[in-house]
């Protein structure tokens, strides 16, 4: 079987903000920016692997949400619990540190976890959480 994680989604309510996480503290590679009706949507990814990418997008902007939904999802955002994403570096304290230093909200600072894991995580600017592991 030859199926592959090609894109995950995750939303920002603020794409400046995004890209300043993303692309500057992250090193991740902008591989398109799309406007539509006063919104955009932004595809990153690490560089090297073409094939993997995060869509950063405006919450809710699928039609079919409800204005109730929407409200729902604007307050999940603000407490950090609508979305989350695992990454994994070869160099957990450099990606700590590099992203530390340029203002990301720290959630958890590198340590072992009993599950027999290393990572660390932090919030995006749109309240995401962005756990990071150690890769082994």
């Amino acid at each position: 079987m030859d199926v592959t994680i090609h894109s995950a989604f995750l939303p920002h309510d603020d794409p400046d903000a995004a890209l300043a996480f993303y692309r500057d503290a992250l090193g991740f590679e902008v591989r398109g920016d799309v406007g539509y009706g006063g919104m955009r949507w932004i595809t990153v990814g690490p560089p090297g692997q073409p094939g993997t990418s995060i869509v950063l997008h405006p919450p809710a902007a699928d039609p079919g949400v409800t204005d109730e939904e929407r409200r729902t999802i604007a307050e999940m955002m603000a407490k950090g619990t609508y979305a989350m994403i695992v990454l994994a570096a070869g160099d957990l304290d450099g990606v700590f540190d590099r992203l530390r230093a340029r203002g990301a909200e720290v959630v958890q600072e590198p340590m072992e976890q009993p599950y027999g894991v290393r990572d660390c995580a932090f919030r995006d600017p749109a309240g995401n959480m962005i756990r990071i592991s150690e890769s082994r």
